[in-house]
């Protein structure tokens, strides 16, 4: 598979990780849009939100979690924004299901 978040997982592609476990895989974005900007990936390979079935959605709930607790010890109780894009039209530019989490900033309110 060709899918450079796979490879980041799999330790082929470095990153500045932020936090592992066994299902997920957090890290800092390249080119960040905000103060703090960050990535949560599930080590599964979903290809994105499109595909969330019965069979997987139980990893959602894991990401959030992952979230939350990633955003308080990194301050961000005045707020943040999870945003995860679908297709083409979407903007995803990875076809491997991931979640941008951003903040530390005032955002702005236009989300395009």
């Amino acid at each position: 598979m060709d899918c450079i978040f796979c490879k980041i997982i799999a330790g082929d592609i470095p990153s500045r990780k932020l936090y592992e476990d066994d299902r997920v895989l957090a890290f800092y974005d390249i080119s960040p849009m905000a103060k703090t900007h960050f990535l949560v990936v599930p080590k599964q390979h979903i290809a994105s939100a499109q595909e969330i079935t019965p069979d997987n959605s139980g990893i959602i709930a894991h990401i959030f979690e992952v979230i939350a607790r990633l955003a308080a010890e990194r301050g961000l109780a005045d707020g943040y924004r999870v945003v995860t894009n679908v297709g083409d039209n979407g903007c995803q530019s990875v076809k491997h299901l991931h979640f941008h989490v951003l903040g530390g900033e005032k955002l702005s309110e236009k989300l395009a």
